[in-house]
């Protein structure tokens, strides 16, 4: 059948104008969106089916090509050699008026110079001569008179000698053969490709959802985990692939909400410990104050009071920076901070408390960080030395060029560390048994606080071991400013009147 391009014209038309239509329509695009496959097992099976119907299809295509190519080229070849026989008979001078027909040979009309029929086989016994449109060489011959129905043919078309002149032998060769193969392989081609892309889209669902078995089983347990039992676990599913790392990787980020919940629950009931005995003596020196006749007792019950709100107010601002640093991280403003003068800063304004605070700036390092917070790990570490020196802190800054970190010590000669504690003393409201008192102005969450700093700023804060007193050493990624400064002491040690 011939092509019909208005035809095409008109189908491509139609398509551009649904599509068209599909998607400036919301509605359409939203049904199209729930028609497409959300789970991963059919869109893996879809997947998998149409790249095999793409090479099925590419393969099919490039056998049939073949397939007509040698079936074409095998009847032109018998109808060449039928030609080359008439044309031996012919030139031997015993052509016949009659020609016999070979097997797979549709006719034979052997012409003269004048387009004279001298010799045909049966079927175009009485049938003018073939024209050249008709019959030209390796060109299909369509409705021939007396041949049935219409079906293609291959002519070979041969000129030849004879004793009585030169004469054109054509020959033609039926492609029912050839055409009835290509059918039947088409067919076969068509079904062997159904049933292999039917059984691939079998094998990869049954195997995508047995791949994909352990991930449910992980979805559906950390869907039962509510915030009161995470001490539940995913399983394990015993293997060591992609699903086992998964669910290690859940099971530890479990283990971390586990721990960042007890963290939070002991947070808490500390914090209220720590505000309620306050508070009670707060409420008692203030009862005391209200009903006592003598005035100078209730002033001094007024000033206890007074004390101990500005505690609560340094626990307050203690545990709102807590929460800032534990929710939010940084805040946002980082900038060039030298950290020689920042030191130099909150030991000058600490000179009046404590005057026994001996600098050593050996270098300015510079740190990219918050200037406010960097302020408040150095007021932290400075308060605590001052409160446990006996006689002296000191402070010593240096910057270490195989790490690029900015050193601080900040040591007295207090209390030695043991070194059972050293961790110890970076958690929350925890005081060593020689520091247990409230009335040292310690609210616990000073040393927590500048250890959660030097961590937000890519440092760590520890203790180190001394003979005499103990150490804070914090490191923090730093640059050296060329410029050196040295600083002197400030004030004398303490206990020197």
């Amino acid at each position: 059948m011939a092509d019909d391009p208005a035809g095409f014209r008109a189908v491509r038309r139609i398509a551009h104008r649904v599509s068209e239509r599909a998607r400036r329509s919301p509605r359409a695009a939203a049904a199209l969106r729930r028609l497409a496959p959300r789970s991963v097992r059919t869109r893996t099976t879809i997947a998998a089916c149409v790249g095999v119907a793409l090479v099925l299809l590419v393969a099919s295509a490039a056998v049939l090509v073949l397939l007509r190519v040698n079936l074409e080229r095998t009847v032109e070849a018998g109808a060449r050699e039928q030609a080359q026989v008439v044309a031996g008979i012919a030139a031997d001078g015993h052509l016949p008026d009659q020609l016999p027909l070979g097997h797979g040979t549709d006719f034979i009309q052997v012409t003269d110079a004048a387009g004279t029929v001298v010799a045909a086989s049966q079927n175009l016994t009485g049938r003018p001569a073939l024209t050249p449109a008709d019959g030209e060489d390796g060109h299909d011959v369509l409705d021939l008179d007396g041949l049935g129905d219409e079906h293609r043919q291959r002519v070979a078309t041969l000129t030849t000698g004879t004793p009585t002149g030169p004469v054109t032998i054509r020959v033609g060769a039926s492609l029912h053969t050839a055409d009835t193969a290509e059918d039947l392989t088409t067919a076969a081609l068509a079904a062997l490709s159904a049933l292999l892309i039917a059984t691939v889209g079998a094998v990869t669902w049954r195997a995508t959802g047995r791949a994909l078995r352990p991930v449910e089983s992980l979805r559906a347990e950390v869907a039962a985990i509510g915030d009161r039992d995470l001490d539940r676990r995913v399983p394990d599913p015993g293997s060591d692939d992609e699903i086992a790392r998964l669910a290690h990787t859940m099971n530890g980020m479990l283990d971390r909400l586990e721990g960042a919940g007890i963290r939070q629950r002991r947070f808490i009931a500390d914090a209220s410990h720590e505000l309620r005995s306050p508070l009670a003596v707060l409420r008692t020196q203030l009862e005391v104050a209200h009903t006592h006749p003598d005035p100078a007792v209730r002033a001094d019950m007024v000033a206890g009071a007074l004390q101990d709100i500005d505690r609560l107010q340094s626990l307050a601002a203690d545990l709102l920076l807590l929460a800032r640093l534990d929710a939010a991280g940084h805040d946002g403003r980082s900038e060039p901070v030298d950290l020689a003068d920042l030191v130099g800063t909150a030991a000058g304004a600490r000179a009046g408390q404590h005057p026994g605070i001996t600098l050593d700036l050996a270098d300015r390092p510079i740190v990219t960080g918050n200037p406010l917070w960097l302020g408040r790990l150095l007021t932290n570490l400075l308060d605590n030395a001052g409160r446990h020196a006996r006689s002296r802190v000191t402070v010593h800054l240096t910057f270490d060029p195989r790490t690029a970190q900015a050193v601080l010590d900040v040591g007295n000669d207090g209390p030695a560390i043991d070194p059972a504690d050293r961790e110890k003393v970076f958690e929350r409201f925890t005081r060593l048994d020689h520091a247990r008192s409230r009335d040292d102005g310690g609210t616990g969450l000073g040393l927590p606080i500048a250890r959660d700093i030097a961590a937000l700023h890519g440092g760590t804060l520890t203790v180190l071991g001394t003979p005499d007193g103990c150490t804070f050493r914090t490191r923090l990624p730093a640059h050296l400013q060329p410029k050196r400064f040295r600083a002197t002491p400030l004030g004398a040690p303490f206990g020197d009147p």
